[in-house]
């Protein structure tokens, strides 16, 4: 005969989830397990698969305000197995430590997300508003047929979301010390520097695009784009990727190729940056061409309902007042805010994730459990 799991059901879920491979866009039945849970306490569920990528769509009442848990079950590869310790896949508990790729982002969160649930529909099965779940596996991915898509079904439906806590790690040394009430907008450049290939012995008889572009990418790299303000950065200029050369160590390269990313705050638009990048190059004589992709625009959630409720829930169950910001990179809350809603991301500690050797501490697991329990208490409680 079989015991009682000594386990809570936040954690068993979390390595439940783990167990399932799911690299992005796979979702390895992740989803299945969280709305067979859901259903149980009265969700409707829709799902939503656009292309490879499964998605999902649940709530739990009909009336205004609609909050939302939103969250992804794909994981990035776990790269060479023989660099892990353990098989990430094989969710294993050392020295209070649970370890598996998701253990951190996001897996934990999507289970605390559904147990949170489970245990404030026990306790409200009458609460006010509804609840509501957006759960895609293509975050980790392109983001183009996960939560992107979900959101212009969502509004082509005439469905909305007032407030929208997003399940990403974002602690950074203990649990709740960081709330994300924004992000940076992220705007690409794939850009080609025309010149003409020769022999290095008569830099006469061709144009040196290396040279060319040296002058004006060290004066993108020096520019001040902005000052940022009271909840932005200022706007930061990187390259990511810069090629040019045949491999030959005598022939002056005929073109170089150079990857860019612009991380920009409210006092930015899309236009002015690419006008001011643009200026720049035409400024310097280059011949060009350049490709713009905008990963996602800055949102910022200021203090109101749902970021005095999340930092409530901090300080009731843990003791400690958060601090507020929009560092780090992009989520999929860039794609939910736009719909009007409030977005702030709660998760655990991100120091592991993407890592090998991904891991959360055990106390963590429920400690999230209580603070989206206790959130839901503050806003929905009837």
């Amino acid at each position: 005969m079989t015991g009682p799991d000594p386990r809570s059901p936040t954690l068993a879920l979390t390595e439940a989830l783990i167990e399932r491979p799911s690299v992005s866009p796979e979702d390895r039945g992740c989803q299945a397990l969280m709305i067979e849970r859901l259903v149980e306490i009265g969700f409707h569920v829709e799902r939503l698969p656009f292309g490879a990528v499964e998605n999902f769509w649940a709530t739990r009442g009909r009336d205004a305000p609609v909050f939302c848990f939103a969250g992804h079950t794909d994981v990035v590869p776990p790269g060479p197995l023989e660099g892990w310790r353990r098989d990430p896949f094989r969710p294993v508990i050392e020295d209070g430590m649970l370890y598996g790729r998701g253990a951190a982002d996001m897996k934990s969160g999507l289970a605390a997300m559904v147990t949170a649930c489970e245990a404030f529909v026990r306790a409200h099965p009458d609460h006010r508003g509804t609840i509501a779940f957006l759960i895609t596996s293509d975050e980790e991915g392109p983001s183009v047929d996960g939560t992107r898509r979900v959101v212009e079904w969502l509004a082509a439906h005439g469905r909305r979301i007032d407030w929208c806590l997003v399940g990403e790690p974002s602690s950074e040394t203990v649990l709740g010390d960081v709330v994300k009430i924004g992000r940076r907008g992220s705007l690409s450049g794939r850009l080609t520097v025309h010149g003409v290939q020769g022999h290095v012995a008569y830099p006469e008889r061709a144009d040196n695009p290396v040279h060319r572009f040296a002058p004006a990418l060290a004066e993108l790299v020096a520019r001040r784009w902005d000052l940022g303000n009271a909840h932005f950065q200022p706007t930061t200029f990187q390259v990511s990727n810069l090629t040019a050369g045949t491999g030959a160590p005598n022939v002056i390269p005929g073109e170089l190729k150079a990857r860019f990313n612009l991380r920009f705050s409210t006092e930015q638009t899309v236009a002015r940056l690419q006008a001011a990048v643009e200026e720049i190059l035409r400024r310097h004589g280059l011949r060009y061409s350049l490709d713009w992709f905008i990963s996602g625009l800055p949102f910022l959630t200021p203090p109101g309902v749902l970021a005095d409720a999340v930092a409530g829930a901090i300080h009731d169950e843990l003791g400690i007042r958060p601090q507020m910001t929009t560092g780090g990179g992009t989520s999929d809350g860039r794609f939910i805010a736009p719909l009007g809603a409030q977005v702030i991301e709660l998760g655990v500690v991100n120091a592991t994730i993407h890592k090998v050797d991904e891991c959360v501490r055990v106390a963590d697991v429920d400690r999230l459990h209580a603070l989206y329990r206790r959130t839901l208490e503050r806003l929905l409680a009837a």
